[in-house]
């Protein structure tokens, strides 16, 4: 089992570090719905210390999507208030211990990573399309 725990580990950290930046955002995106999973279930069995250390998690990622924004793209002042009211969200979910506010940020960020992958795919498919014209 521990050598199956170290390979796993192994296999995690090589692909992050091999990741594209638009593959890191990516698993950025699917941490945070992860975490925000795991909070809405610890609402749900009144497991307070479990939601809230899944809620930070998924608001340190939601700040690390805000802070690696590209100040210079337009697309950057659109962003940033819906990073910064998902994270307001959260603040409120976890006062509340609402499972409701929880899956409106699940929504936004099953939103946001389904329109990444869509820019990853549309972006290799250039790339390689342009590599079989040369």
């Amino acid at each position: 089992m521990v050598t199956h725990n170290s390979a796993f580990n192994a296999y995690k950290q090589n692909s992050v570090t091999t990741a594209s930046p638009g593959e890191l955002t990516l698993m950025l995106y699917n941490g945070c719905l992860k975490f925000l999973t795991k909070a809405k279930n610890a609402i749900e069995t009144n497991d307070v210390q479990e939601k809230n250390i899944n809620i930070q998690k998924a608001q340190a990622i939601i700040n690390e999507l805000m802070v690696t924004l590209k100040q210079d793209q337009p697309i950057t002042q659109e962003l940033l208030p819906l990073y910064d009211y998902m994270n307001r969200r959260l603040i409120e979910a976890n006062i509340k211990n609402d499972t409701a506010i929880i899956d409106e940020v699940i929504g936004l960020t099953t939103e946001f990573r389904d329109t990444w992958k869509q820019v990853i795919q549309m972006t290799r498919q250039q790339q390689y399309g342009n590599a079989q014209q040369v």
